[in-house]
């Protein structure tokens, strides 16, 4: 974490890291200033490093909350952690493509020296108008990583520019920065008196275990008396004493078990029992019986009559 001058410091390492890490690939003199682009473009090779926008980082912007407490008093101090966006040009004569040859060592150098070095944040920090920032001892190092734009977004980031012509350039994004609170917060206070016991059942001073269905913590009462949370016994209003709770709760067990068997039971024996045939079926049952009661008369008529003839 660092002050506010996190920002310029950057800014200014950055353009430091591209000047140092020039050589041997380019062997001409080159101007690397932290500026936006220039309405005029110069004639001498020159790289631009230019700050056009600042972020708010999305995974770290709200890991400083809460920073005060319910009374206003400052617990933690806050910090705004930010990502910068940059717009690095290059010019120099088309002919000898100057420009293309010192936009191929930025690359070189910012995809192999992605972090940003502390001693050239050291060295960037001997700048008068830098002697101020912190940014060397924060913990947390910027990382450089390219960022794709196509022609659309290029086209208005280089209309921001008013009367600037565009010249070939690439996009970085530093991640990330942390800027600091000035306030101080208060500190926390320490632990008065530290008192930590672990006492098994039975020790002198330790609690009694509770019985078998009885709750923790409930004393049950041998004269009939109401338990209590702290073992004192309260009588009743009409003078009676109540049942405990354990012995309530404990009766209550049975019962239930009871009233479930009791439930269970008339499906069991409907289980074993043939299903009842439908009305249907009995009303047909009914009328075959009542045809072969018919028939049966009938047949012993018929015999009676062949032995009167004979």
């Amino acid at each position: 974490m660092s002050n506010a001058l996190a920002l310029a410091h950057v800014t200014q390492a950055l353009a430091l890291l591209i000047e140092d890490n020039l050589p041997p690939d380019i062997d001409i003199a080159v101007k690397v200033e932290p500026r936006k682009p220039p309405a005029d473009p110069p004639l001498e090779p020159t790289i631009t490093v230019f700050l056009y926008q600042v972020t708010p980082n999305t995974s770290q912007r709200n890991n400083d909350l809460p920073t005060r407490a319910s009374d206003g008093t400052l617990v933690r101090r806050p910090a705004a952690a930010l990502d910068l966006h940059y717009l690095i040009s290059a010019y120099g004569e088309e002919a000898e493509l100057v420009g293309q040859r010192l936009i191929g060592s930025v690359v070189r150098t910012l995809h192999e020296i992605p972090v940003l070095p502390k001693d050239i944040i050291e060295l960037a920090g001997h700048r008068p108008h830098l002697g101020g920032s912190d940014l060397a001892g924060a913990v947390q190092r910027v990382r450089f990583t390219p960022t794709a734009m196509d022609v659309d977004e290029t086209s208005k980031l280089w209309g921001m520019l008013h009367q600037t012509p565009y010249t070939l350039s690439v996009v970085y994004q530093a991640v990330l920065v942390l800027i600091d609170g000035r306030g101080t917060p208060v500190p926390a206070k320490p632990v008065e008196r530290p008192e930590v016991r672990v006492l098994p059942f039975g020790a002198p001073g330790a609690p009694e275990p509770p019985a078998v269905g009885q709750r923790p913590g409930v004393v049950p009462d041998a004269g009939g008396g109401a338990p209590s949370q702290d073992g004192a016994n309260s009588p009743s209003q009409d003078g009676a004493s109540s049942p405990s709770r354990g012995t309530a709760e404990s009766s209550d067990v049975p019962a239930k078990a009871v009233a479930r068997a009791a439930a269970k039971a008339p499906a069991k024996a409907a289980r074993g029992r043939k299903p009842a045939q439908p009305a249907r079926a009995v009303k047909k049952t009914s009328a075959k019986s009542a045809k072969s009661a018919q028939v049966r008369p009938a047949a012993e008529n018929t015999d009676g009559d062949e032995d009167t003839e004979n």
